[in-house]
């Protein structure tokens, strides 16, 4: 492809997943800062570009030439480099840093459904195997949590939540095969009094975790989030207090991003009624089946040791 005319200029850039754009304002900056302290325009473009492409072996792209993905940035002049248009694939999706009208292609693919819950299979009574417990200690601000043990308490032959001991049940349950696997386990650190919250929020599987001061909650607050087909949601008895629906994989919204905070906000507030002290409850929910940050984590398949990197019992 051959610029429009002697005073316009194009050169490639890589596709990358929107994730990674984080990087886009630091490389654009280099290369600008890389011109204006001397090196040769072309050269430093080559640097952002073909050099990268190369180096990862993605040979479709990083230069314009014949078989390539024509992904390319339209500017004013090696001096400016005022961005004037993006293409990708060879379509123009921005003119003058305002996204381009894109057709929606008429073959819609059909998309398994992620919320999917062998709600037959999910009890989240523990029954008591012993006196002591492992349970996960949370901390604000820090990924990592305890490895604790302490006493259960047990009513009717089950261990339950002890809120006055800031002890409360947490759950995670598979949601995209319907395997029925249900992880249970206690956690100390969020100061919740009563009812319970659930998220299909839970890196990296993303399961549909849900912590509560007793049963009956943390099922309303699950069957919620399944019901708006993914999201968040806080409960207490039978009555869902508050919710965000992320309908798409059970992770993303289809709001913008005003209703999004909205929602978060009002997320907030009723986890701070229900007593949670924790400063970002659901945050911090998240990454409680996270099980490659020590100490002790919680999944589907059960608790995870990671200092040992192994499946251990709840009781001990």
């Amino acid at each position: 492809m051959t610029p429009a005319n002697s005073r316009r200029c194009c050169f490639c850039t890589d596709d990358r997943h929107p994730a990674d754009l984080l990087e886009e304002g630091h490389i654009d900056h280099l290369v600008r800062r890389a011109i204006a302290r001397g090196l040769e325009p072309v050269t430093a473009i080559r640097m952002a570009t073909l050099n990268p492409a190369e180096y990862f072996r993605l040979y479709d792209r990083g230069a314009i030439a014949p078989g390539r993905r024509a992904d390319l940035v339209v500017f004013d002049s090696f001096h400016n480099l005022a961005i004037e248009a993006v293409f990708r694939g060879g379509q123009r999706v921005a003119v003058h840093g305002q996204l381009a009208p894109w057709p929606r292609s008429p073959h819609q693919p059909t998309v398994r459904s992620s919320i999917n819950v062998a709600w037959e299979q999910v009890d989240l009574r523990v029954p008591a195997r012993g006196s002591k417990i492992r349970v996960i200690g949370a901390r604000a601000g820090d990924l990592r949590t305890q490895h604790l043990v302490e006493p259960a308490k047990i009513e009717d032959g089950a261990a339950v939540a002890d809120v006055e001991r800031d002890l409360l049940k947490l759950a995670v349950i598979e949601r995209h095969l319907a395997s029925g696997n249900v992880g249970k386990g206690f956690v100390r650190g969020f100061g919740l009094q009563r009812g319970a919250l659930a998220s299909t929020v839970a890196h990296d599987h993303h399961n549909l975790i849900v912590l509560g001061a007793d049963d009956q909650s943390m099922m309303t607050a699950a069957r919620a989030v399944v019901e708006m087909r993914g999201g968040m949601a806080v409960a207490e008895g039978e009555e869902v207090l508050a919710r965000l629906a992320l309908p798409i994989a059970g992770l993303m919204s289809d709001r913008s991003i005003e209703r999004v905070r909205a929602d978060l906000d009002e997320l907030s507030r009723a986890a701070r009624q229900l007593g949670a002290t924790m400063p970002d409850p659901f945050m911090a929910l998240s990454f409680l089946g996270l099980e490659v940050i020590p100490s002790l984590k919680l999944t589907d398949r059960g608790l995870v040791d990671v200092d040992r990197f192994r499946l251990v019992p709840l009781f001990i």
